[in-house]
């Protein structure tokens, strides 16, 4: 997808609306039309998309500081395109669970989930990432909820798939060893008896 780079953007928002109203001043509104059309343009794309992409492919390349400025300059998040809102705050959750702080991932995660993500990897990714943060809490029933979610979800991406395999042995695998601490308890119990 194309993108301008944010500041090239607001350069051209700036010229385009100012050089508009100059022109229109001088000369009238038809020399400015032209001018006034393609800076509305950017600005009302810089309002209903923000800086979500670019944002995107600094989280992608693992830059967090600079995504974290770069996702400071959406103006207004509840203005946003819905799908464009989605991932406003899924990226500020993945940004908040990479600065270790799970009670703000989830609210971001949790709003994420809440505006119906476009595609069913965006909607396994909240899942497991909401699971994930559940899990390290202990509360393993809210994370199986949210696996069984992931599992009824068409997951396409590959590593995503693998990530929801190892969550779900990981969860398995404390089911067995609860299990079998119930069962070597319940011998020792037993065996206190006699």
């Amino acid at each position: 997808m194309f993108t301008i780079n944010i500041y090239l953007k607001f350069a051209l928002i700036a010229i385009n609306l100012i050089g508009g109203i100059i022109l229109t001043i001088a000369f009238g509104f038809w020399y400015a039309f032209p001018f006034l059309l393609i800076g509305l343009g950017l600005l009302a794309s810089y309002i209903l998309l923000g800086t979500v992409q670019s944002t995107a492919e600094l989280v992608q390349l693992g830059d967090f500081p600079e995504a974290e400025k770069r996702i400071a300059l959406t103006w207004k998040p509840d203005w946003l395109y819905k799908t464009n809102r989605a991932f406003y705050y899924l990226i500020q959750g993945t940004m908040a669970m990479q600065r270790k702080d799970n009670d703000a991932a989830e609210g971001w995660l949790k709003k994420a989930e809440s505006i119906e993500l476009p595609s069913d990897n965006e909607k396994a990714m909240v899942a497991l990432q909401l699971a994930n943060i559940q899990a390290s809490k202990g509360n393993w029933t809210y994370a199986k909820t949210q696996l069984s979610k992931m599992k009824k979800l068409k997951v396409t991406e590959g590593q995503l798939k693998e990530q929801i395999q190892m969550f779900e042995k990981a969860v398995t695998n404390r089911g067995q060893a609860k299990h079998q601490m119930g069962m070597k308890g319940g011998g020792r119990r037993k065996g206190f008896r006699r």
